[in-house]
């Protein structure tokens, strides 16, 4: 004969209270493993993402100097290769400046020089010889009181 308690041991419902019970017990434990594990990788991450802000800003001022100390090298650079470009330019005109031919031609443009048994030709520009004349008798003072003028006129404006 089956006892009462076998009875309800066995019995649908009181089955199906257990099985409840054992999976409730089974969702329990599996949470709070879960925020355990949740809590122990959140204070890994944080912990972790601690250090890497500390890095990043130990690490943002160097970084800064050095960005900005290799854009002061290159604009050094660049003026070192201008002023070797110039360097050269210069000795080439010295170099220049050592032949009489050189010389010659340079006082022929600028200075209107003629050698003995030369004759010189100025060509006057046509707006210039029109202003030339608005000068009152310009042209029949000396030089040197025309710059003078010229020189006035100047400070004037």
């Amino acid at each position: 004969m089956a006892r009462k308690g076998d009875q309800d041991r066995f019995s649908t419902a009181t089955r199906l209270r257990l099985l409840g019970e054992q999976t409730a017990a089974r969702v329990y434990r599996s949470q709070s493993r879960r925020q355990d594990r949740r809590s122990r990788l959140t204070g890994r991450a944080a912990f972790l993402t601690l250090v890497i802000c500390s890095l990043v800003v130990a690490l943002a001022y160097p970084m800064r100097q050095y960005v900005s100390q290799r854009a002061d090298i290159a604009e050094q650079r660049r003026r070192m290769d201008n002023a070797e470009q110039q360097v050269e330019r210069l000795r080439d005109e010295k170099a220049r400046l050592q032949d009489d031919r050189y010389i010659e031609r340079l006082a022929r443009e600028h200075l209107h020089f003629v050698l003995p048994g030369e004759t010189g030709y100025t060509v006057i520009d046509p707006e210039a010889a029109e202003h030339r004349r608005t000068d009152e008798g310009a042209a029949d003072r000396p030089w040197y009181s025309n710059v003078w003028d010229g020189v006035d006129n100047a400070d004037r404006k």
